[in-house]
């Protein structure tokens, strides 16, 4: 069972509470261009605990760039991530699915922490992997596959005016080209593209003309013909009837 929490970049599933691409240690990359932004670690936490109080999650799935610089590791990350992770932990079981930028993650996570690698996790007929590499191959036998990375976004726009907001996207898979990868039947229905919990990422306009989303994924997800959704649940129609002519 799959339940997206309304008005937040995240849902739940058995309990389990999953959310991605908080990419903690932005603020300093943000910093090298001239501008000053105060850490936001503190912000994101309180939303978590939010979220864990309002779901009543027994675990918490982190589906990959819980760290921002890549590679290797900034002063800022090194001095909040432990903090962050320590403190969450005394209130949830957390699980981090390894992202693109999440290297050294093992050397910031407690030992309290699992730390999975980026060819994701199963949970009954849901698989969850961040989605910048291939998924292990007993993902297929889900109904549902959980993604990241894509920070997935709609531009809306007219004369004068343009704002990009955060969306979901529901996809249908493309079954023959996971089958001719794995050499294995492909049982998965749909993709879910996860939009980012950090509002400082932003995000990447899918109905911009030409756009083709990053990661190997998107020979195998049909984004197109994906449905799209604000996150206060408004349906905006299919991708394809959204790109900007």
């Amino acid at each position: 069972m799959l339940k997206f929490i309304l008005n937040s970049p995240a849902l739940l599933t058995n309990r389990t509470l999953v959310i991605a691409d908080l990419h903690l240690g932005i603020e300093h990359d943000i910093a090298k261009s001239g501008i000053t932004i105060p850490s936001q670690v503190n912000k994101i936490k309180k939303g978590i605990y939010e979220l864990l109080l309002k779901t009543r999650a027994k675990k918490l799935i982190i589906l990959g760039d819980i760290k921002h610089k890549v590679p290797g590791l900034s002063w800022q990350e090194l001095e909040e991530i432990p903090k962050f992770l320590k403190e969450l932990s005394k209130r949830v079981k957390i699980i981090i699915i390894r992202g693109n930028h999440d290297s050294f993650i093992e050397r910031l996570a407690p030992k309290s922490v699992d730390v999975i690698s980026s060819a994701g996790l199963r949970i009954n007929n849901i698989g969850l992997a961040h989605g910048h590499a291939w998924p292990k191959s007993e993902l297929l036998g889900c109904e549902y596959l959980i993604l990241a990375h894509c920070h997935p976004a709609i531009e809306f726009f007219s004369s004068g005016f343009r704002s990009i907001e955060p969306v979901w996207l529901r996809c249908p898979i493309n079954k023959g080209a996971f089958e001719r990868r794995y050499k294995r039947k492909c049982k998965l229905k749909q993709a879910i593209v996860m939009p980012v919990f950090n509002p400082l990422i932003g995000g990447m306009a899918f109905n911009k003309p030409g756009f083709k989303p990053i990661g190997p994924l998107k020979a195998v997800i049909k984004w197109e013909s994906g449905k799209v959704y604000l996150l206060d649940g408004t349906f905006l129609g299919k991708l394809k009837n959204l790109i900007k002519k």
